[in-house]
Protein backbone atom coordinates (compact mmCIF):
# COMPACT_ATOMS: atom_id res chain seq x y z
CA UNK A 1 0.00 0.00 0.00
CA UNK A 2 0.95 3.28 -0.99
CA UNK A 3 0.66 5.74 1.79
CA UNK A 4 1.92 10.25 2.11
CA UNK A 5 1.97 11.36 5.71
CA UNK A 6 1.50 14.90 5.67
CA UNK A 7 -0.24 18.15 7.81
CA UNK A 8 -3.64 17.53 8.43
CA UNK A 9 -6.09 19.98 7.06
CA UNK A 10 -9.38 21.32 7.37
CA UNK A 11 -10.70 18.74 4.72
CA UNK A 12 -9.70 16.23 7.10
CA UNK A 13 -11.28 16.79 10.23
CA UNK A 14 -14.57 14.25 10.09
CA UNK A 15 -12.19 10.99 9.17
CA UNK A 16 -9.84 12.33 12.31
CA UNK A 17 -13.08 12.53 14.11
CA UNK A 18 -14.48 9.21 13.05
CA UNK A 19 -10.91 7.41 13.76
CA UNK A 20 -10.70 8.61 17.62
CA UNK A 21 -14.30 8.67 18.51
CA UNK A 22 -14.79 5.11 17.37
CA UNK A 23 -12.28 4.52 20.07
CA UNK A 24 -13.94 6.45 22.30
CA UNK A 25 -17.24 5.08 21.48
CA UNK A 26 -16.47 1.16 21.19
CA UNK A 27 -12.61 -0.03 22.54
CA UNK A 28 -11.60 1.80 25.32
CA UNK A 29 -7.88 1.49 25.31
CA UNK A 30 -6.51 4.47 24.75
CA UNK A 31 -8.49 7.44 26.07
CA UNK A 32 -9.99 8.71 29.46
CA UNK A 33 -12.35 10.86 27.04
CA UNK A 34 -16.15 9.53 27.52
CA UNK A 35 -17.45 12.13 25.02
CA UNK A 36 -16.87 11.89 21.35
CA UNK A 37 -15.93 14.85 20.06
CA UNK A 38 -17.79 17.29 17.87
CA UNK A 39 -16.60 17.76 14.02
CA UNK A 40 -16.59 22.13 14.94
CA UNK A 41 -14.21 21.03 17.78
CA UNK A 42 -11.70 18.60 15.59
CA UNK A 43 -12.31 21.93 12.83
CA UNK A 44 -11.19 24.01 15.46
CA UNK A 45 -8.59 21.80 16.85
CA UNK A 46 -6.60 21.75 13.24
CA UNK A 47 -6.94 25.85 12.76
CA UNK A 48 -5.36 26.46 15.61
CA UNK A 49 -2.61 23.82 15.98
CA UNK A 50 -0.02 25.93 14.46
CA UNK A 51 3.15 25.29 12.94
CA UNK A 52 4.61 24.50 16.72
CA UNK A 53 2.21 21.51 17.28
CA UNK A 54 1.94 19.25 14.16
CA UNK A 55 -0.51 17.05 13.62
CA UNK A 56 0.17 14.57 11.03
CA UNK A 57 -2.15 12.63 9.04
CA UNK A 58 -1.34 9.30 7.09
CA UNK A 59 -3.13 8.96 3.66
CA UNK A 60 -3.33 5.88 1.01
CA UNK A 61 -5.85 6.69 -2.01
CA UNK A 62 -7.28 9.56 -0.15
CA UNK A 63 -8.48 7.46 2.40
CA UNK A 64 -6.94 8.68 5.98
CA UNK A 65 -5.59 5.59 8.04
CA UNK A 66 -4.66 7.54 11.11
CA UNK A 67 -3.15 10.53 12.83
CA UNK A 68 -0.34 11.08 14.99
CA UNK A 69 0.05 14.91 16.82
CA UNK A 70 1.21 16.61 19.75
CA UNK A 71 -0.17 18.66 22.00
CA UNK A 72 1.08 21.43 24.46
CA UNK A 73 2.99 19.57 27.92
CA UNK A 74 1.35 22.02 30.94
CA UNK A 75 1.33 25.16 28.52
CA UNK A 76 0.94 27.20 31.15
CA UNK A 77 4.51 27.13 32.23
CA UNK A 78 6.98 28.63 29.76
CA UNK A 79 9.53 26.30 30.78
CA UNK A 80 8.07 23.05 29.08
CA UNK A 81 7.26 24.85 25.82
CA UNK A 82 10.02 22.22 24.78
CA UNK A 83 8.49 19.03 25.38
CA UNK A 84 5.40 17.38 23.57
CA UNK A 85 2.71 15.35 24.80
CA UNK A 86 2.24 13.08 21.41
CA UNK A 87 -0.89 10.90 20.51
CA UNK A 88 -1.25 8.13 17.82
CA UNK A 89 -4.46 6.94 16.54
CA UNK A 90 -5.10 4.24 13.50
CA UNK A 91 -8.42 3.86 12.11
CA UNK A 92 -9.34 -0.22 13.69
CA UNK A 93 -8.89 -0.98 9.74
CA UNK A 94 -5.07 -0.37 8.97
CA UNK A 95 -3.46 -1.56 12.32
CA UNK A 96 -0.70 -4.16 12.32
CA UNK A 97 0.54 -2.92 9.01
CA UNK A 98 3.14 -0.61 9.95
CA UNK A 99 1.37 2.43 9.72
CA UNK A 100 1.58 3.41 13.14
CA UNK A 101 5.32 2.90 13.26
CA UNK A 102 5.74 5.62 9.98
CA UNK A 103 3.65 8.16 11.25
CA UNK A 104 4.72 8.24 14.87
CA UNK A 105 8.34 8.25 13.65
CA UNK A 106 7.49 10.96 11.08
CA UNK A 107 6.16 12.66 14.16
CA UNK A 108 9.26 12.40 15.88
CA UNK A 109 11.24 13.96 13.06
CA UNK A 110 9.12 16.61 12.58
CA UNK A 111 9.20 17.29 16.63
CA UNK A 112 13.03 17.32 16.87
CA UNK A 113 13.21 19.48 13.46
CA UNK A 114 11.00 21.92 15.49
CA UNK A 115 13.85 21.61 18.55
CA UNK A 116 11.36 19.89 21.05
CA UNK A 117 14.15 18.44 23.27
CA UNK A 118 11.16 15.51 24.44
CA UNK A 119 8.24 13.62 23.74
CA UNK A 120 6.37 12.12 26.25
CA UNK A 121 2.84 10.04 26.65
CA UNK A 122 0.52 8.13 29.04
CA UNK A 123 -0.35 4.84 27.84
CA UNK A 124 -2.65 2.00 29.25
CA UNK A 125 -0.49 -0.32 31.08
CA UNK A 126 -2.58 -3.16 29.58
CA UNK A 127 -2.04 -1.38 25.76
CA UNK A 128 0.57 -4.02 24.71
CA UNK A 129 0.54 -2.37 21.20
CA UNK A 130 1.00 0.93 21.94
CA UNK A 131 4.02 0.10 24.24
CA UNK A 132 5.46 -2.08 21.80
CA UNK A 133 5.31 0.70 18.97
CA UNK A 134 6.98 3.42 21.35
CA UNK A 135 9.86 0.82 22.45
CA UNK A 136 9.99 0.13 18.61
CA UNK A 137 10.91 3.68 18.36
CA UNK A 138 13.64 4.82 21.24
CA UNK A 139 10.42 5.40 24.08
CA UNK A 140 11.86 4.37 27.08
CA UNK A 141 9.13 3.42 29.88
CA UNK A 142 9.80 5.64 32.80
CA UNK A 143 7.03 5.00 35.16
CA UNK A 144 3.47 4.01 36.26
CA UNK A 145 0.83 6.81 37.39
CA UNK A 146 -1.48 3.97 39.26
CA UNK A 147 -5.22 4.28 39.76
CA UNK A 148 -4.53 7.72 37.02
CA UNK A 149 -8.58 8.03 36.47
CA UNK A 150 -11.16 5.72 35.76
CA UNK A 151 -12.84 4.81 32.68
CA UNK A 152 -16.26 2.64 33.20
CA UNK A 153 -15.87 2.66 36.59
CA UNK A 154 -12.73 0.90 36.59
CA UNK A 155 -9.48 2.81 38.12
CA UNK A 156 -7.17 2.18 35.32
CA UNK A 157 -3.11 2.60 35.22
CA UNK A 158 -0.93 4.40 32.72
CA UNK A 159 2.16 3.84 31.81
CA UNK A 160 4.72 6.89 31.05
CA UNK A 161 6.98 7.05 27.96
CA UNK A 162 9.69 9.83 26.92
CA UNK A 163 12.14 9.80 23.94
CA UNK A 164 14.66 12.65 24.30
CA UNK A 165 16.45 14.28 21.87
CA UNK A 166 19.91 15.04 22.76
CA UNK A 167 20.75 16.93 19.64
CA UNK A 168 18.28 19.29 21.00
CA UNK A 169 19.12 19.54 24.76
CA UNK A 170 22.09 22.15 24.40
CA UNK A 171 19.42 24.53 22.63
CA UNK A 172 17.18 25.43 25.56
CA UNK A 173 18.58 28.47 25.91
CA UNK A 174 15.28 29.85 24.41
CA UNK A 175 12.22 27.89 24.26
CA UNK A 176 10.96 27.20 21.04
Amino acid sequence: MKIEIRRARIDDAAALNDIYNYNVVHERNSTFESNPKTLESRVKWIEESGEHYPILVCVSENVILGSAYVSPYRETRECYKGIGEFSIYIHKDYRGKGIGKQLLGALIKECEKLHYWKLLSRIFDFNAGSRQLCRSLGFREVGVYEKHSQLDGKWLNVVIVEKLFSSNMTEHKENP
